[in-house]
């Protein structure tokens, strides 16, 4: 099982950017101040899974956040295949048959986190996809079927975090993007909590990209958020 012992690895930067160069520039800037990264669409497609792999090798840890969601057979091998990659987190949607074939795809060492209802998402927008259930009723039953399922862990928007932990049990873990410090633009994130709440809800992983990225100084940020994740002293 992957070492999160290290309190950096509590915060996971979000390499959303355009070019392994401008990935590896910033990786080198944050330098030590954090240990995980997660790679999604943009950058996978843009030579990004080579990076994994070398980050990997580099005795960092990598979330491939890519969101799987396919025929059960295709699930499997594709998530199989990115095993090979040493990364440490592998998303795919919280359906049932695609949670079950990521599973029985997985290698050693690859934790399967299932996409309960992406953080962009608010109960008109869950209405318009042509959803019956509000988004937080939503999430619930995707997470009580990811428990079934055996998965790994939830993502989760944090105001949900509270009832998935309830649902999904002590010993799943809870990663959460839509984290933005406090002052910070919102984005295109429409339910959002600062690095201290994520703390509080008993998040294990939260996920953090354009307040970083777009920093004039990413590595003091970096650094504010873990500080701000840790328990207060006695």
């Amino acid at each position: 099982m992957p070492d999160f012992a290290d309190p950096r690895d509590r915060l996971i930067v979000a390499l959303d950017l355009p070019s392994v160069a401008e990935a590896e520039a910033l990786i080198d800037r944050i330098g030590d101040a954090a240990t995980f990264y997660k790679i999604g669409y943009r950058l996978g497609y843009a030579g990004g899974l080579a990076l994994a792999a070398d980050l990997a090798r580099r005795g960092l840890k990598v979330f491939l956040d890519l969101k799987l969601h396919d025929i059960g057979n295709t699930v499997e091998e594709g998530v199989r295949a990115v095993s090979d990659l040493g990364a440490t987190f592998l998303t795919v949607h919280a359906y049932p048959q695609t949670m079950r074939a990521a599973l029985r795809g997985r290698g050693a060492g690859l934790k399967i986190l299932a996409v309960t209802v992406l953080t962009s998402y608010d109960d008109a927008d869950a209405a318009e996809a042509g959803y019956a259930l509000p988004v937080g009723e939503l999430v619930a039953r995707r997470a009580a079927q990811a428990a079934e399922a055996g998965i790994d862990g939830i993502v989760c928007s944090a105001a949900e975090a509270e009832r998935v932990r309830a649902i999904a049990g002590p010993d799943r873990l809870i990663v959460t993007p839509g984290i933005r410090p406090a002052g910070a633009d919102h984005g295109d994130q429409k339910r959002v909590m600062t690095p201290g709440q994520a703390r509080a809800a008993w998040i294990d992983h939260v996920v953090v990209g354009r307040p970083i990225t777009g920093a004039a100084d990413p590595r003091a940020v970096a650094q504010a958020i873990v500080a701000e994740m840790q328990p207060a002293a006695p």
